[in-house]
């Protein structure tokens, strides 16, 4: 088989198809493309100076996603995020965060645990912005997924990452509930901090509303 350096053909169609998809998934999460709006192979080819092939490759996965709908031979369509959407993601998280605290708490370091608090605490304070809360959010689930010790499990939330930032970049814990939340917050570190992987389990499911 030809290489690239060291790097073999197939890989690096492989790798350059993972740049094109984070591209575009980039400028759905954004807004740059906006809901309904179309894409078509060739430009986003002719724009990143690629074939089309990587393109295509990249549209099929954002579409397993269900951030795109192609339409073959013709264009693809940004999808829009409902109501159902954000139900339907709010319970994917919820579950997945949940499995990631139950396996992570137990086996973080001190200093690990530590650092989930430092990153609960920036989540707490931006519950009111709905641009922040997601993305603090997202730093604490990711962080123990990474510390969560499977590589299943990890590679799973890695893959969920793009579409859960899009569905949920407007979703914000209702004003009412906001108290609550925050006392979920502080129970939830307390659980991390003694390792105690059911009650962390419990509690972030709870932040999703599972």
């Amino acid at each position: 088989m030809g290489t690239i350096g060291s790097t073999s053909i197939g890989e690096s169609k492989q790798l350059l198809a993972e740049e094109v998809f984070h591209h575009i998934g980039r400028q759905i999460i954004d807004g740059t493309l906006a809901a309904g709006e179309r894409i078509r192979d060739v430009d986003v080819a002719e724009e990143l100076h690629v074939s089309r092939t990587p393109v295509r490759e990249a549209l099929q996965r954002l579409e397993r996603l269900g951030m795109v709908t192609m339409y073959p031979s013709r264009y693809t369509e940004v999808t829009a995020v409902t109501s159902e959407t954000v139900a339907q993601s709010l319970e994917f998280a919820g579950y997945q965060a949940g499995i990631a605290a139950r396996l992570a708490a137990p086996r973080m370091t001190a200093s690990q645990r530590e650092q989930v608090i430092r990153l609960m605490a920036a989540m707490h304070a931006s519950l009111e912005d709905g641009t922040l809360t997601s993305s603090a959010r997202w730093a604490v689930f990711s962080y123990l997924g990474d510390h969560s010790g499977n590589t299943q499990h990890r590679t799973l939330i890695e893959d969920s990452t793009m579409v859960l930032h899009r569905n949920l970049r407007d979703w914000v814990v209702p004003s009412t509930d906001r108290r609550r939340m925050g006392q979920v917050y502080t129970d939830f570190c307390d659980a991390v901090r003694v390792g105690d992987g059911d009650h962390a389990e419990r509690l972030a499911r709870a932040m999703y509303y599972v």
